[in-house]
């Protein structure tokens, strides 16, 4: 990570676009499941935008601010906004490393078939995270289930398959608002 300071223009735009984040959980734009409980929203969608128009330590900030204000103000406070973090966390953290490997800029992204290894990449760490997360951690506090019970009643292709196309969404959705949309442009200093 570089020494150098956020600049005005990537300040607010991160305060905006956490501000967006936090308020798509406080009304809970997206599908929960009637069965299981889970949600395929856009929260995280803002997080990836952040690593599109100014790279890792704009995402970091962005989902960190988000986190914190969902955390202080949704009904599901701490355990959601922490769930979400390290749900979301691979997908902007495997574009960074990829980027990073292959030496280029985040406007390798232009083009959507640089994304696919990433992407996939990001969706298997993603999955190897959140189901012992879920199964120990999560669905324990939040229902009062054991894990073995939890592991009965949701199996563990239904949170693979939610974490599979919310990690999608969240990379598509931001990818088409900050380069078909052009918000790119709002990037340039």
């Amino acid at each position: 990570m570089s020494n150098k300071k956020f600049s005005v223009r990537q300040l607010a735009i991160a305060a905006g676009l956490s501000a967006f984040s936090a308020v798509v959980q406080l009304i809970h734009i997206g599908y929960q499941s009637p069965q299981f409980g889970m949600w395929i929203d856009i929260v995280a969608v803002t997080w990836i935008m952040a690593f599109f128009l100014f790279g890792l330590r704009s995402s970091i900030l962005v989902s960190l601010v988000g986190a914190l204000v969902i955390t202080l103000f949704a009904p599901d406070t701490w355990l959601g906004a922490s769930m979400k973090w390290v749900a979301s966390m691979p997908m902007w953290l495997s574009l960074a490393v990829w980027i990073l490997i292959l030496k280029k800029s985040p406007n390798l992204y232009r083009q959507p078939k640089h994304l696919i290894l990433p992407i996939l990449i990001g969706l298997i760490i993603r999955c190897l995270l959140i189901l012992p997360l879920n199964y120990y951690y999560a669905i324990p506090i939040w229902t009062g289930l054991t894990t073995a019970k939890a592991m009965a009643i949701i199996p563990w292709y239904i949170i693979v398959l939610f974490n599979t196309i919310q990690g999608i969404i969240d990379v598509v959705a931001a990818w088409i608002l900050v380069f078909k949309f052009k918000l790119k442009r709002f990037a340039k200093h």
